[in-house]
Formats: C-alpha cells, sequence, structure tokens
C-alpha cells in the first residue's frame, strides 16, 4: 500500500511537472548563436515568464533538450513545460516584421534591417556591396536602393543574406507587374529609372496629390531636353541632409547626382522610393509646366510653371519669404 501510494504521489508530480501550466505570460524570446540555455532559463526567470527554472531543466532532462537553436520564439501565457521546451527544441521560431519605408542611403537601411533580424548591419552591407549575385541580378552600386520595395514583409530572424537577397528580389518582381512594366515602357523608362525619378519626387513633395504633378513636370524637362534642377539631387551629392536651403554655390558642386550640372537623371536613386512615388512617376500628370517651386507659408505645397517669368515670380516669392524668416 505504501508503495502504492509513493508511486501515485510520484506520477501525480511527474504530470503536474511536465503538463500543467507552467508559463505566466505572454513574451517574446530571441535567441542568438552564442546563448547558453542557462542565459536563457535566467532571462525567463529575471521577466517572471517562468517561476524557476526547475520544472525547465527537470522537462529539459526528459525531453533530452541539448542545444539551442536560434530564432525568435512567442511564448504563450499558460504553456505547459513539455509544449515550451518542445518548441525551443524543434526551432519552431515564429516570423519577425521586417519593415522599411524610408532610407537615404543603403547604410541607413542595413542599420534598419539589422534591428530586426539576427544579421549585423556589416553583414548585410557587405553582402549587398561585395556578393556577386547582386551584380548578376543586374544591380550596380548606384542602382541598388531600386531592388527595396517599402513594405512589411515577414522573414525569419535567423534569415541568411543569401535568403534576404532572394526574398526582396522575389517581392520586387511581385511589384513591377505588368501593367506597371507597360507604363514604365510608354514612359521610355526602365524601372530603376521610373524609381530614380520617384526618389527625387518623393524629397520634392510629402503631398501625394501633388506627386504626379512633379513627376510630370521632371518628365517635360527630360523630353525637352532641360536639366531637371532638383534641388533634392544636390542635397545627395553633398551628403548634406539638414540642408534647409539650397545656395548658388552648392549648384557648383561636381557630381554625376547633381542634375544642375549634368542632364538627364541621376545615376541612380536619392533614397528609398514610397510606393505612391512610383506610381506618381507612371500615371504622371499631363502638362505643359516645366517650374515648379515651394510656396511661402510652409505647407508644403508648391506654384507651377510654363515659362521662366513665371518661375521667377514665384520664386522670389519664396525666397522673400525664406529670408524674412531667416532661413539660411
Amino acid at each position: 500500500m505504501f508503495l502504492l501510494l509513493t508511486g501515485g504521489i510520484a506520477l501525480y508530480f511527474s504530470y503536474d511537472t511536465i503538463y500543467n501550466p507552467y508559463t505566466q505570460k505572454d513574451y517574446e524570446l530571441f535567441i542568438d548563436a552564442d546563448h547558453t540555455k542557462e542565459l536563457i532559463v535566467n532571462e525567463l526567470v529575471e521577466n517572471e515568464v517562468i517561476p524557476s527554472p526547475t520544472r525547465f531543466e527537470t522537462v529539459s532532462r526528459l525531453m533530452s533538450f541539448g542545444k539551442l537553436k536560434p530564432g525568435r520564439y512567442l511564448i504563450e501565457k499558460d504553456m505547459n513545460a513539455k509544449q515550451l521546451i518542445g518548441k525551443l527544441r524543434a526551432g519552431r521560431q515564429d516570423a519577425v516584421n521586417l519593415t522599411f519605408n524610408n532610407a537615404r542611403l543603403i547604410e541607413d537601411l542595413s542599420g534598419k534591417l539589422a534591428k530586426n533580424i539576427m544579421l549585423d548591419s556589416i553583414e548585410i552591407l557587405d553582402f549587398f556591396r561585395l556578393s556577386p549575385k547582386v551584380k548578376e541580378a543586374g544591380y550596380s552600386q548606384e542602382t541598388l536602393m531600386s531592388m527595396f520595395i517599402p513594405n512589411t514583409y515577414k522573414v525569419f530572424y535567423t534569415i541568411s543574406p543569401e535568403d534576404l537577397f532572394e526574398r526582396l528580389q522575389k517581392e520586387h518582381r511581385n511589384f513591377w507587374t505588368k501593367e506597371r512594366l507597360s507604363k514604365a515602357e510608354k514612359l521610355g523608362l526602365t524601372p530603376k529609372e521610373v524609381y530614380t525619378l520617384a526618389s527625387i519626387v518623393d524629397k520634392e513633395s510629402l503631398k501625394a496629390d501633388e506627386k504626379p504633378r512633379i513627376a510630370g513636370v521632371y518628365l517635360n524637362r527630360i523630353d525637352r531636353g532641360i536639366p531637371l534642377e532638383a534641388d533634392p539631387t544636390v542635397v545627395f551629392a553633398l551628403k548634406q541632409f539638414d540642408l534647409r536651403r539650397v545656395l548658388f554655390k552648392h549648384l557648383e558642386y561636381d557630381s554625376p547626382y547633381n542634375t544642375y550640372k549634368y542632364p538627364g537623371l541621376p545615376p541612380g536613386p536619392i533614397g528609398m522610393s514610397s510606393i505612391s512615388g512610383i506610381d506618381a512617376v507612371l500615371d504622371k500628370e499631363e502638362h505643359d509646366f516645366i517650374f515648379f517651386c515651394a510656396k511661402p507659408n510652409g505647407n508644403g505645397r508648391h506654384a507651377f510653371a510654363k515659362t521662366l517669368a513665371g518661375h521667377n515670380r514665384n520664386a522670389r516669392k519664396y525666397q522673400q519669404w525664406l529670408n524674412s524668416r531667416g532661413i539660411r
């Protein structure tokens, strides 16, 4: 009788250890390649996800849980020890949201990507700059940014540089539908050139309803052989991204990105384009404007003109407004 009682108690405690609720709250656990089991158990205890390491260690031995598998794991409240350890042992990681929608330089973008995946920014940057796969896909260092279609993508925390590149290429192909490609062809532009012009349009205005009109201005200038004379390209050439006012001295800077000095589009994008910017170029407004400048009052809108005389009047008004506020 005593043996039966003792066995029953042991069986009850074994069942309790393995199957009763163990985790105390929802938690997002990141395991990197250099993490040890002791390290993650301590993290779970310190963050009050599990009450103590004892049950974890006991069930780990029962389930022969040895090596950790890197990844992002969503732990749900009231998981039992078997469910928790089974998920970690099998490496059933949960995807992360990889979001990017604004970056000036590939260095900036690499840093943003590295915040959500196990790769560091140098690994990402080196791959984009040095991998033969990037060149084979038709990208130069100048056009590389045109690969990135801003959105939110679900990927695994442990994604490799090669798999990240393939995923971005897949999304790029999905974005450039037959309809978009047909519109680009009618404009006489490649997708990379559309992206480059869109990156300029995006820097000129945050107003979505203005972007097709601004795109139309630049396309009119290209059609007529007039330099774009886009201030954002000068800012990009100078790498002075906090510059509030482009002056005549800045226009003298010698760079293929200075569209005051060199006609046509610059060698590549001056930042990540928005989808609205790309579609604004593809659906550009039909008009005869070839000039525009910011309106006074700082509302972000622009005055458009068909003649140089009209543009000069608009520009004087804006310059007077800047001067009155001491903006240099």
